[in-house]
Protein backbone atom coordinates (compact mmCIF):
# COMPACT_ATOMS: atom_id res chain seq x y z
CA UNK A 1 0.00 0.00 0.00
CA UNK A 2 1.12 3.54 -0.77
CA UNK A 3 0.10 6.15 1.72
CA UNK A 4 -1.42 9.48 0.84
CA UNK A 5 0.92 12.25 -0.15
CA UNK A 6 2.00 14.43 -3.03
CA UNK A 7 2.60 12.67 -6.34
CA UNK A 8 4.95 14.01 -8.98
CA UNK A 9 5.89 12.37 -12.25
CA UNK A 10 8.75 12.34 -14.71
CA UNK A 11 7.30 11.38 -18.09
CA UNK A 12 9.54 9.92 -20.79
CA UNK A 13 7.77 10.25 -24.12
CA UNK A 14 9.84 8.01 -26.34
CA UNK A 15 12.79 10.36 -26.17
CA UNK A 16 11.19 13.00 -23.96
CA UNK A 17 11.17 13.72 -20.23
CA UNK A 18 8.11 15.61 -19.06
CA UNK A 19 7.14 16.84 -15.59
CA UNK A 20 3.41 16.82 -14.79
CA UNK A 21 2.55 18.86 -11.68
CA UNK A 22 2.12 17.46 -8.21
CA UNK A 23 -1.33 16.26 -7.24
CA UNK A 24 -2.98 14.59 -4.24
CA UNK A 25 -2.52 10.82 -4.00
CA UNK A 26 -4.53 8.18 -2.18
CA UNK A 27 -4.25 4.48 -1.40
CA UNK A 28 -4.07 2.20 -4.48
CA UNK A 29 -6.94 0.08 -5.73
CA UNK A 30 -6.62 -3.74 -5.68
CA UNK A 31 -4.73 -5.37 -8.55
CA UNK A 32 -6.80 -6.44 -11.57
CA UNK A 33 -6.24 -9.32 -14.01
CA UNK A 34 -3.39 -8.90 -16.51
CA UNK A 35 -5.75 -8.91 -19.53
CA UNK A 36 -8.00 -5.97 -20.40
CA UNK A 37 -11.60 -7.01 -21.10
CA UNK A 38 -12.13 -5.99 -24.74
CA UNK A 39 -11.46 -7.81 -28.01
CA UNK A 40 -10.56 -5.51 -30.89
CA UNK A 41 -7.89 -5.90 -33.63
CA UNK A 42 -4.97 -3.49 -33.90
CA UNK A 43 -5.48 -0.58 -36.27
CA UNK A 44 -4.40 -1.75 -39.74
CA UNK A 45 -3.48 1.81 -40.69
CA UNK A 46 -1.09 2.15 -37.76
CA UNK A 47 0.30 -1.35 -38.32
CA UNK A 48 1.25 -0.36 -41.88
CA UNK A 49 2.57 3.04 -40.76
CA UNK A 50 4.95 1.64 -38.14
CA UNK A 51 6.05 -1.26 -40.36
CA UNK A 52 7.02 1.20 -43.09
CA UNK A 53 9.04 3.29 -40.63
CA UNK A 54 10.85 0.24 -39.25
CA UNK A 55 11.70 -0.91 -42.78
CA UNK A 56 13.01 2.55 -43.71
CA UNK A 57 15.14 2.78 -40.58
CA UNK A 58 16.60 -0.69 -41.05
CA UNK A 59 17.40 0.06 -44.70
CA UNK A 60 19.23 3.21 -43.56
CA UNK A 61 21.43 1.22 -41.15
CA UNK A 62 19.47 2.24 -38.05
CA UNK A 63 17.80 0.03 -35.42
CA UNK A 64 21.07 -1.82 -34.89
CA UNK A 65 21.06 -4.87 -32.62
CA UNK A 66 24.80 -4.94 -31.92
CA UNK A 67 26.43 -2.99 -29.07
CA UNK A 68 28.44 -0.63 -31.28
CA UNK A 69 31.79 -1.69 -29.84
CA UNK A 70 33.32 -2.16 -33.28
CA UNK A 71 32.85 1.41 -34.48
CA UNK A 72 31.85 3.53 -31.45
CA UNK A 73 34.47 3.27 -28.70
CA UNK A 74 34.08 5.54 -25.67
CA UNK A 75 36.30 6.65 -22.82
CA UNK A 76 35.54 7.11 -19.14
CA UNK A 77 35.19 10.85 -19.60
CA UNK A 78 32.71 10.35 -22.45
CA UNK A 79 30.70 7.92 -20.33
CA UNK A 80 30.61 10.44 -17.46
CA UNK A 81 29.60 13.29 -19.79
CA UNK A 82 26.81 11.19 -21.32
CA UNK A 83 25.57 10.18 -17.89
CA UNK A 84 25.30 13.81 -16.80
CA UNK A 85 23.46 14.70 -20.01
CA UNK A 86 21.00 11.83 -19.61
CA UNK A 87 20.45 11.40 -15.87
CA UNK A 88 20.81 14.98 -14.64
CA UNK A 89 18.82 16.85 -17.27
CA UNK A 90 15.21 16.94 -18.42
CA UNK A 91 14.37 17.24 -22.09
CA UNK A 92 10.98 18.93 -21.68
CA UNK A 93 9.90 21.86 -19.55
CA UNK A 94 6.29 22.21 -18.43
CA UNK A 95 4.53 25.57 -18.36
CA UNK A 96 0.95 25.23 -17.20
CA UNK A 97 -0.62 22.48 -19.29
CA UNK A 98 1.96 22.70 -22.09
CA UNK A 99 5.33 21.05 -22.59
CA UNK A 100 8.18 22.75 -24.43
CA UNK A 101 11.22 20.96 -25.82
CA UNK A 102 13.78 22.75 -23.68
CA UNK A 103 16.62 20.99 -21.89
CA UNK A 104 16.90 21.98 -18.24
CA UNK A 105 18.95 20.86 -15.24
CA UNK A 106 17.43 18.21 -13.02
CA UNK A 107 18.39 16.20 -9.95
CA UNK A 108 19.31 12.55 -9.77
CA UNK A 109 16.18 10.37 -9.58
CA UNK A 110 16.01 6.61 -9.14
CA UNK A 111 14.36 3.73 -7.30
CA UNK A 112 15.52 2.85 -3.80
CA UNK A 113 12.93 0.09 -3.31
CA UNK A 114 12.85 -3.14 -5.37
CA UNK A 115 11.33 -2.80 -8.86
CA UNK A 116 8.64 -5.30 -9.86
CA UNK A 117 7.59 -5.05 -13.51
CA UNK A 118 4.04 -6.16 -14.27
CA UNK A 119 3.36 -6.87 -17.94
CA UNK A 120 -0.27 -6.30 -19.00
CA UNK A 121 -1.64 -6.87 -22.49
CA UNK A 122 -4.72 -5.43 -24.09
CA UNK A 123 -7.22 -7.93 -25.47
CA UNK A 124 -6.10 -7.04 -29.01
CA UNK A 125 -2.68 -8.68 -28.53
CA UNK A 126 -2.60 -12.28 -29.86
CA UNK A 127 -1.50 -15.11 -27.58
CA UNK A 128 1.66 -15.88 -29.58
CA UNK A 129 2.78 -12.23 -29.40
CA UNK A 130 2.13 -12.16 -25.66
CA UNK A 131 4.25 -15.27 -25.13
CA UNK A 132 7.12 -13.94 -27.26
CA UNK A 133 7.02 -10.50 -25.65
CA UNK A 134 6.95 -11.96 -22.15
CA UNK A 135 10.09 -13.98 -22.93
CA UNK A 136 11.78 -10.88 -24.39
CA UNK A 137 10.85 -8.73 -21.40
CA UNK A 138 12.00 -11.42 -18.96
CA UNK A 139 15.41 -11.47 -20.65
CA UNK A 140 15.54 -7.66 -20.60
CA UNK A 141 14.62 -7.49 -16.91
CA UNK A 142 17.39 -9.97 -16.08
CA UNK A 143 19.77 -7.77 -18.07
CA UNK A 144 18.66 -4.64 -16.19
CA UNK A 145 19.02 -6.39 -12.84
CA UNK A 146 22.54 -7.50 -13.71
CA UNK A 147 23.58 -4.09 -15.01
CA UNK A 148 22.23 -2.10 -12.06
CA UNK A 149 22.84 -4.46 -9.15
CA UNK A 150 19.40 -3.37 -7.97
CA UNK A 151 16.54 -5.72 -7.05
CA UNK A 152 14.55 -5.89 -10.30
CA UNK A 153 12.19 -8.65 -11.40
CA UNK A 154 9.29 -9.44 -13.71
CA UNK A 155 6.17 -10.70 -11.93
CA UNK A 156 5.08 -14.13 -13.21
CA UNK A 157 2.01 -14.51 -15.39
CA UNK A 158 -1.15 -14.47 -13.29
CA UNK A 159 0.61 -13.15 -10.21
CA UNK A 160 -1.67 -11.64 -7.58
CA UNK A 161 1.07 -9.19 -6.62
CA UNK A 162 0.45 -5.62 -7.65
CA UNK A 163 3.88 -4.66 -8.94
CA UNK A 164 5.13 -1.09 -9.07
CA UNK A 165 6.29 -0.71 -12.70
CA UNK A 166 3.33 -1.39 -14.98
CA UNK A 167 4.01 -2.13 -18.66
CA UNK A 168 0.84 -1.82 -20.76
CA UNK A 169 0.76 -3.11 -24.35
CA UNK A 170 -2.27 -1.52 -26.02
CA UNK A 171 -3.70 -0.84 -29.43
CA UNK A 172 -5.15 2.54 -30.40
CA UNK A 173 -8.66 2.00 -29.03
CA UNK A 174 -7.40 0.43 -25.80
CA UNK A 175 -4.94 3.26 -25.20
CA UNK A 176 -7.58 5.95 -25.71
CA UNK A 177 -9.78 4.26 -23.09
CA UNK A 178 -7.02 3.55 -20.56
CA UNK A 179 -7.63 6.56 -18.29
CA UNK A 180 -9.57 4.73 -15.55
CA UNK A 181 -6.99 1.94 -15.51
CA UNK A 182 -4.17 4.47 -15.08
CA UNK A 183 -6.04 6.04 -12.17
CA UNK A 184 -6.34 2.61 -10.55
CA UNK A 185 -2.67 1.77 -11.12
CA UNK A 186 -1.28 5.19 -10.13
CA UNK A 187 -3.60 6.82 -7.56
CA UNK A 188 -3.21 10.58 -7.74
CA UNK A 189 -2.12 10.71 -11.39
CA UNK A 190 -3.36 14.00 -12.81
CA UNK A 191 -5.50 14.53 -15.88
CA UNK A 192 -2.70 16.18 -17.83
CA UNK A 193 -0.55 13.07 -17.50
CA UNK A 194 -3.49 10.83 -18.45
CA UNK A 195 -4.13 12.91 -21.57
CA UNK A 196 -0.50 12.51 -22.61
CA UNK A 197 -1.29 8.79 -22.86
CA UNK A 198 -4.83 8.85 -24.22
CA UNK A 199 -4.05 11.61 -26.75
CA UNK A 200 -0.61 10.30 -27.70
CA UNK A 201 0.11 11.25 -31.33
CA UNK A 202 1.23 8.51 -33.68
CA UNK A 203 4.70 10.11 -33.84
CA UNK A 204 5.19 9.07 -30.20
CA UNK A 205 6.10 5.41 -30.43
CA UNK A 206 6.04 4.62 -26.68
CA UNK A 207 6.43 6.39 -23.36
CA UNK A 208 7.09 5.87 -19.66
CA UNK A 209 6.17 7.81 -16.55
CA UNK A 210 7.98 7.36 -13.24
CA UNK A 211 6.38 8.76 -10.09
CA UNK A 212 7.67 10.09 -6.78
CA UNK A 213 5.74 10.71 -3.56
CA UNK A 214 5.88 13.73 -1.26
CA UNK A 215 8.25 15.73 -3.44
CA UNK A 216 11.16 13.29 -3.16
CA UNK A 217 13.55 12.25 -5.93
CA UNK A 218 12.94 8.58 -5.20
CA UNK A 219 10.59 6.72 -7.54
CA UNK A 220 7.74 4.68 -6.10
CA UNK A 221 5.68 3.72 -9.18
CA UNK A 222 6.01 3.79 -12.95
CA UNK A 223 4.00 2.95 -16.05
CA UNK A 224 5.12 2.35 -19.63
CA UNK A 225 2.87 2.41 -22.69
CA UNK A 226 3.85 0.22 -25.65
CA UNK A 227 1.85 0.31 -28.88
CA UNK A 228 0.46 -3.09 -29.90
CA UNK A 229 0.58 -2.01 -33.56
CA UNK A 230 4.39 -1.97 -33.65
CA UNK A 231 6.31 -4.58 -35.64
CA UNK A 232 8.48 -6.92 -33.60
CA UNK A 233 11.80 -5.02 -33.56
CA UNK A 234 10.21 -1.64 -32.88
CA UNK A 235 8.16 -3.11 -30.05
CA UNK A 236 11.28 -4.74 -28.59
CA UNK A 237 13.15 -1.42 -28.90
CA UNK A 238 10.34 0.29 -27.00
CA UNK A 239 10.63 -2.23 -24.18
CA UNK A 240 14.37 -1.64 -23.95
CA UNK A 241 14.12 2.14 -23.97
CA UNK A 242 11.15 2.67 -21.70
CA UNK A 243 11.93 0.02 -19.08
CA UNK A 244 15.48 1.38 -18.81
CA UNK A 245 14.53 5.07 -18.85
CA UNK A 246 11.93 4.42 -16.16
CA UNK A 247 14.81 3.54 -13.82
CA UNK A 248 15.97 7.17 -13.89
CA UNK A 249 17.88 7.78 -17.14
CA UNK A 250 15.23 10.24 -18.20
CA UNK A 251 16.80 12.32 -20.96
CA UNK A 252 18.22 11.64 -24.41
CA UNK A 253 21.43 13.12 -25.73
CA UNK A 254 22.64 13.51 -29.33
CA UNK A 255 26.18 12.99 -27.98
CA UNK A 256 25.43 9.57 -26.47
CA UNK A 257 26.87 6.81 -28.67
CA UNK A 258 26.61 3.86 -28.81
CA UNK A 259 23.31 4.21 -26.97
CA UNK A 260 19.55 3.87 -27.11
CA UNK A 261 19.37 7.14 -25.12
CA UNK A 262 19.66 9.13 -28.33
CA UNK A 263 16.90 10.34 -30.65
CA UNK A 264 18.74 9.17 -33.78
CA UNK A 265 17.45 5.56 -33.44
CA UNK A 266 20.82 4.14 -34.49
CA UNK A 267 20.63 1.44 -31.82
CA UNK A 268 17.49 -0.54 -31.05
CA UNK A 269 18.66 -2.45 -27.97
CA UNK A 270 20.70 -1.73 -24.84
CA UNK A 271 24.41 -1.48 -25.51
CA UNK A 272 27.36 -2.06 -23.19
CA UNK A 273 27.63 1.74 -22.91
CA UNK A 274 24.02 1.81 -21.65
CA UNK A 275 24.65 -0.96 -19.14
CA UNK A 276 27.53 1.06 -17.71
CA UNK A 277 25.25 4.10 -17.46
CA UNK A 278 22.80 2.00 -15.46
CA UNK A 279 25.54 0.65 -13.22
CA UNK A 280 26.86 4.15 -12.63
CA UNK A 281 23.36 5.43 -11.87
CA UNK A 282 22.87 2.85 -9.13
CA UNK A 283 26.25 3.26 -7.47
CA UNK A 284 25.80 3.79 -3.72
CA UNK A 285 28.06 6.85 -3.81
CA UNK A 286 25.31 8.68 -5.70
CA UNK A 287 22.08 9.65 -3.96
CA UNK A 288 18.61 10.67 -5.14
CA UNK A 289 18.25 14.46 -5.12
CA UNK A 290 21.87 15.20 -6.02
CA UNK A 291 22.42 18.14 -8.37
CA UNK A 292 24.93 18.06 -11.20
CA UNK A 293 27.39 20.10 -9.13
CA UNK A 294 27.17 17.60 -6.29
CA UNK A 295 27.28 14.50 -8.47
CA UNK A 296 29.83 15.52 -11.13
CA UNK A 297 33.12 14.66 -9.33
CA UNK A 298 31.65 11.37 -8.10
CA UNK A 299 30.34 10.50 -11.57
CA UNK A 300 33.77 11.00 -13.16
CA UNK A 301 35.41 8.92 -10.44
CA UNK A 302 32.97 6.03 -10.92
CA UNK A 303 33.26 6.22 -14.71
CA UNK A 304 37.06 5.94 -14.43
CA UNK A 305 36.60 2.76 -12.43
CA UNK A 306 34.15 1.31 -14.96
CA UNK A 307 36.08 2.07 -18.14
CA UNK A 308 39.72 1.06 -18.51
CA UNK A 309 42.14 3.35 -20.35
CA UNK A 310 40.50 6.77 -19.94
CA UNK A 311 41.48 9.25 -22.63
Amino acid sequence: MIGAGLLSAGLLSGCAALEPPQTRASAPAPARPATLPRIVPPSSELVNYYKRIEDERSAAGLMRRDDGSADAPFSASILARNYIDIALHDEYLRTGERFAARTSASVLRRWETPVAYRLEFGASVPADVRARDRADVAALVNDLAGATGHSIRLLPLGSAQRGNFHVLVLDEDERRAIGPRLQALIPGIDQAAIRLVTEMPRETFCLAMAFSRDGTATYSEAVAIIRAEHPDLTRLACYHEELAQGLGLANDSPRARPSIFNDDQEFALLTEHDRLLLRLHHDARLRPGMTEAEARPIVFRIASELVAGES
